[in-house]
């Protein structure tokens, strides 16, 4: 009964909305993770030049944490648009952002040849990545979550997550056969830049993909009405500080991903720390932790259409931050085997709890009216507070530094800790109608539908006894 009034009222766009997000975050996340490959594995080097290896891998892996400072900024901004102006009109602003400044990092000279304006430029292009980017998910999630049918929201939302992960397979399967066979100061000097310059297809192809994609029922519903906030980024801070908060700590998970593709990256290629897995073969590490990922996410999310929410995530953010240590562990004994078996653990199995089902979990939290806003702000601040962890982790364990997993695993945990606190105090929201999300006093279908048959039986007992 409540699930027939929750369906959209064009039920083919649930599956169109699904396909648009799944491959807009797959190709603007292929230009986001793109520069982080390249920032572990050839930026110390071209860029951040240095007698010191660990002022030159400091340096690059900072430049990385530049692009998550700017997504504050851009959430800000662009959670304003997609909650003023559509879900649709954001998500393509988002497209050329990412994949201008993408292409514009492949044009890049380096520091050999203007010095330190190289890194300088390297810096501002990030930073507009990150702002671009910092709209991507909410904006994605939202338009999804808002076509999806009552009770597959959980599973139609997921897919955001997988087109991201899809992108990063995408990304590392780029950089493979380039830095496989071509000669080391090919790659150097031109091979590196190929993937930066492929982002020209990725405007065109997200553009001719996001155009197709109606605007969804509920903010058309909003527009209809009148009812779209002229401030949702203030109305947000106002009516749901609360959750924000929450998901500003939920999304310090992101640690994972810094451990596994960032840092992990460069603790077992980066000739400083003398581990020695070469480039192209540890490329394979993300990339099957990613098919696998890609994989579970779905069912991860159906599985939250039916036991809830926050069980997958506290599960996924505690025995994800448990096995970082065994993954490290892997790494410092120079035992590639077993660095990809704990990544697929890690990584692509267990983190899945987390990764497949915030989609859903973080937009349901908000109203429709300041969803967009809300996601996005306190997403990329919980990311942007993981954006320096790469450069943090190499300076609490430098090359040369012992126990480098102890060190590093402990730090792992702890963030998920707090990230799994977080989702134990949210409110559940999974069987909640959609006209009712963001109200933390809204009640789930079943138990509406029980106390109104409770109710009903209890009518229908004084009117038995009334008429006796």
């Amino acid at each position: 009964m409540a699930s027939t009034t929750e369906r959209p009222p064009h039920g083919g766009q649930a599956k169109k909305a699904t396909a648009s997000g799944w491959i807009g975050s797959a190709l603007e996340y292929y230009d986001f993770f793109i520069y982080a490959t390249a920032a572990s594995l050839i930026f110390p080097q071209i860029f951040f030049p240095s007698t010191d290896p660990k002022v030159a891998i400091i340096a690059s892996l900072a430049t990385y944490g530049v692009g998550y400072v700017a997504r504050p900024i851009g959430a800000f901004v662009l959670g304003h648009w997609g909650d003023t102006h559509g879900r649709k009109q954001v998500l393509i602003m988002c497209m050329f952002l990412m994949g201008f400044s993408t292409m514009a990092v492949g044009l890049l000279p380096t520091y050999a040849q203007v010095g330190w304006l190289a890194p300088a430029l390297l810096v501002v292009i990030r930073l507009v990545q990150g702002f671009a980017v910092a709209g991507e998910i909410s904006g994605a999630s939202s338009m999804i979550l808002e076509h999806a049918p009552f009770g597959r929201r959980g599973f139609f939302s997921s897919f955001t997550l997988q087109g991201v992960q899809a992108g990063q397979i995408l990304a590392a399967a780029v950089f493979l056969p380039i830095a496989h066979f071509l000669p080391a100061e090919d790659f150097n000097t031109w091979g590196w830049r190929v993937p930066f310059l492929l982002s020209f297809f990725v405007i065109v192809a997200g553009y001719i993909i996001r155009r197709e994609v109606e605007e969804t029922p509920a903010f058309a519903a909003e527009d209809k009405k009148g009812a779209v906030p002229k401030a949702p980024v203030v109305e947000a801070f106002r009516n749901s500080w609360a959750d924000m908060l929450r998901v500003v700590c939920m999304a310090l998970m992101n640690v994972i991903p810094v451990v596994t593709s960032i840092f992990g990256a460069a603790y077992a290629v980066q000739p400083g720390y003398g581990i020695g897995f070469s480039k192209d073969i540890y490329l394979w590490i993300p990339v099957l932790g990613n098919i696998l990922a890609v994989l579970v996410i779905p069912m991860v999310g159906n599985l939250s259409d039916k036991i809830g929410r926050r069980p997958p995530i506290i599960v996924g953010a505690l025995a994800s931050g448990l096995l970082s240590f065994g993954y490290l562990y892997a790494i410092s004994i120079h035992s590639e085997a077993l660095a990809i078996v704990m990544s697929l653990l890690m990584w692509g199995v267990v983190y899945q709890g987390y990764n497949a089902v915030f989609p859903s979990f973080y937009p349901e939290l908000f109203p429709t009216r300041t969803r967009v806003s809300a996601m996005a702000i306190s997403q990329n601040v919980g990311t942007a507070l993981t954006a320096m962890l790469p450069a943090i982790f190499a300076t609490v364990a430098p090359p040369g530094a012992t126990d480098i997993p102890m060190m590093i695993g402990s730090l792992t945990l702890l963030i998920c800790a707090v990230a799994a606190t977080a989702a134990w105090s949210a409110r559940e929201t999974f069987r909640v109608p959609m006209s009712e999300l963001g109200n933390p006093n809204a009640v789930p279908v079943e138990q509406r539908e029980y106390q109104r048959t409770r109710e009903r039986s209890i009518m229908d007992s004084r009117m038995a006894k009334r008429s006796v």
